[in-house]
């Protein structure tokens, strides 16, 4: 490919940690700086922020905002999640903004309709700064273009080959969580479902969140609930490779980075079926789908974990399946509209 050297600014409420926005801002900020790209990354974790929910992303955008002003020469200013809209709006360069999921139903769902109706309504003067606008999956493409956007589908990825060989298996039956502990990642629902589970079966908890000490007080209880907190990548990869089954019980979700590394360390999945989930993973196929019900979700893996042959089937499916999300392949889809823009 001969693209010229392009000047990037990445804006992301964050950039660090297992969260799908910030692994995804690695990722793709890895591929353009192995291709010979320029990146600098504005983000919560060099920005002045207020570390209290609810004031967070709006000292971000305000304190990003400022900072962006002063970054000259862009060739692109590239933007995710609507909070990195309002800095972007003020930076020089072409102006691309990713979408992780659909913004106002997450904010509708965790912060009450007053919120969601507010955050909608900036949601379209936000599409309205950019020149481009991508998401990473369907749903959210059929969303937004309904709202009377042009918007390109560029689905989430991971880097496959960077990802750690090791596994650590600490449990004869080890299933996982791994992301953020809030209400819209469904972690509510697992808690309830692992109250429930035998006592031989071990449920591996990693990440934080809002719903801390709700993880905290089951720990508590149950002997087979293990909060680990927030791990690394590696430590999260090699946990993932030794677990029997990753359960993910969203309720609402982009393109899991957590699914992708499943698929690809050929850890088995039983996720709930919703959003960009059921787009790249198919029941019984490359993984086991299941309704927002805790004791659906138990009854699946409990199946899934005596069922060596089903377990291995569907991780092998799953595993080829991945190979079409990773960056070598997702990277030059934006680099493709990056040139278009600047073309």
């Amino acid at each position: 490919m001969n693209q010229k050297i392009m000047k990037i600014l990445m804006i992301s409420p964050t950039q660090r940690g297992i969260g799908g926005i910030a692994q995804h801002v690695q990722g793709l900020s890895k591929f353009l700086q192995h291709n010979g790209h320029s990146v600098e990354i504005v983000s919560s974790e060099n920005t002045f922020t207020i570390p209290v929910r609810g004031l967070k992303n709006p000292s971000f955008m305000v304190s990003a905002f400022l900072k962006t002003k002063f970054k000259k020469n862009n060739n692109i200013v590239h933007a995710h999640n609507l909070p990195s809209a309002f800095p972007m709006k003020n930076a020089a360069g072409k102006k691309v903004l990713t979408i992780h999921g659909i913004y106002s139903e997450q904010v509708d769902m965790l912060h009450g309709k007053t919120t969601g109706k507010l955050s909608a309504s900036y949601e379209k003067d936000a599409l309205s700064w950019a020149d481009a606008i991508t998401v990473i999956s369907i749903e959210a493409y059929d969303y937004y273009t309904k709202l009377g956007f042009v918007v390109k589908h560029i689905p989430n990825a991971i880097d496959i080959s960077s990802l750690s060989s090791q596994s650590d298996k600490r449990y004869e039956k080890q299933i996982i969580f791994a992301g953020r502990l809030s209400k819209e990642k469904g972690i509510l629902n697992l808690l309830e479902m692992a109250k429930r589970m035998p006592k031989e079966m071990h449920l591996l908890i990693l990440g934080s969140g809002p719903e801390e000490n709700a993880v905290r007080e089951v720990t508590k209880m149950h002997s087979n609930v293990h909060y680990l907190g927030y791990q690394p990548k590696e430590k999260t990869i090699t946990l993932l490779k030794g677990s029997d089954v990753l359960v993910q019980p969203s309720l609402t979700e982009g393109v899991s980075s957590t699914i992708l590394e499943a698929m690809a360390c050929k850890t088995p999945i039983v996720a709930t079926k919703i959003g960009g989930t059921k787009e790249i993973l198919e029941h019984d196929k490359t993984a086991i789908l299941v309704d927002e019900s805790s004791s659906h979700m138990l009854d699946e893996i409990l199946k899934l974990t005596s069922d060596k042959d089903k377990a291995t089937s569907i991780s092998e499916e799953a595993f080829k399946e991945v190979q079409k999300y990773d960056w070598s392949r997702v990277g030059k889809l934006y680099l493709n509209l990056y040139e278009s823009l600047l073309n």
